[in-house]
């Protein structure tokens, strides 16, 4: 069965790519578009540049759980693709976890009480 917040359609990434806004941060770009719906739908992408499948694998597992970690603090209603850098290979998951939160910040993705608890 397929989950309902994971992005799979191509007319989405489109969308996404074209229409929607990012944000740079260390070792990820943040793609993100506002879907109308009471869920977000994430999808998390690493490029032949950051190394061979181990590391890409790698890349992906550290975003997948960075992004678990704060998903609860996220206001709803998003679409948002993660894209891994090269440097992300040499970062522990707290460091990647970090470094989302500061893209979601800049994002204004992340809820209030969020923001308060963080500083």
């Amino acid at each position: 069965m397929l989950k309902k917040n994971v992005l799979r359609k191509k007319e989405d990434f489109y969308l996404l790519y074209n229409k929607g806004k990012s944000v740079s941060e260390r070792c990820l770009v943040l793609i993100y578009k506002e879907n109308g719906l009471s869920y977000n739908r994430k999808a998390i992408l690493a490029s032949k540049k950051v190394g061979n499948s181990v590391q890409r694998n790698r890349a992906r597992r550290l975003l997948r759980e960075s992004y678990r970690l704060i998903e609860n603090n996220l206001k709803s209603g998003y679409d948002i693709i993660l894209i891994a850098r090269k440097n992300i290979l040499n970062l522990k998951c707290a460091d990647v976890k970090k470094s989302m939160e500061a893209a979601m910040k800049k994002a204004n993705l992340l809820k209030k009480a969020a923001v308060r608890w963080m500083k």
